[in-house]
């Protein structure tokens, strides 16, 4: 199409704008736990092409660059790439930063990235199947996805979906409906503005990949160190319930 689409979820997230800067670079689960784990699962990535699809506030595109890595960062929200290149400038990192829809990366050749990077966006893009349908397009033959999502096991609408009952270490994870709400909105954690959540089931993840060519090499459900643990209750809880999930996939 060569524009920007303007769905539901690019509507969300341009709202968003600013709160979830801070959010996300302050978030104790992102930075203590999520962000960590995500990048020792990269391993060494010096000389190698990666795209970081919907990059946020570009957090993970700047620690990639500084490891020497050849970034190119999108997201749908004009905000967020606005502030991520500056925050690039700022630090003298050479990233090319592009305003697209996930399901739409024109002018992004095929067949080009060694790794795509999805972290814990898969689960809020409105067109799943277009948005892996291009990040295996892009990627090189034998590239990899790498990409997290809230667990859906074990995380979806708390009020009727997947809810909680209990607090602090001995909270428990109360299933009432894993197969609905597909979608809600509620601010994120910590934060006041509205976005768009979405629930997918693990058939949903798993049919799309094996419909765009993609192979599972790995699946991980980390749990903190007993360092991590000791941060606070709610880190220390993903030591019992998984809330986040970590695929490792192969382009044929």
């Amino acid at each position: 199409m060569d524009k920007i689409s303007e769905d539901s979820s690019t509507q969300a997230w341009n709202n968003l704008g600013e709160e979830w800067f801070a959010l996300a670079q302050n978030g104790e689960s992102r930075m203590c736990f999520i962000m960590p784990y995500t990048l020792e699962k990269l391993g060494e990535v010096a000389g190698k092409k990666i795209l970081d699809l919907g990059c946020g506030e570009g957090g993970y595109s700047r620690a990639l660059a500084k490891k020497g890595a050849e970034l190119f960062s999108v997201d749908c929200s004009e905000p967020a790439i606005s502030y991520a290149t500056e925050q690039a400038k700022k630090e003298n990192l050479s990233i090319k930063h592009y305003q697209r829809n996930s399901s739409d990366l024109f002018g992004i050749e095929d067949n080009f990235f060694d790794i795509v990077l999805c972290s814990m966006m898969l689960m809020d893009c409105e067109d799943f199947d277009g948005t892996i349908r291009e990040a295996a397009r892009v990627l090189k033959p034998e590239g990899r996805l790498f990409a997290s999502v809230l667990h859906p096991c074990f995380d979806g609408n708390h009020d009727i979906g997947i809810g909680r009952q209990g607090k602090g270490i001995d909270r428990e994870v109360v299933v009432m409906n894993y197969f609905e709400p597909k979608t809600w909105e509620a601010p994120l954690w910590g934060g006041t503005i509205p976005v768009i959540w979405r629930h997918r089931t693990l058939q949903d993840y798993v049919k799309t990949f094996v419909k765009n060519g993609l192979v599972i090499v790995d699946l991980n459900e980390p749990t903190p160190t007993k360092e991590q643990a000791e941060i606070s209750v709610p880190i220390a809880w993903l030591q019992k319930i998984p809330l986040y999930l970590f695929w490792d996939l192969r382009k044929n």
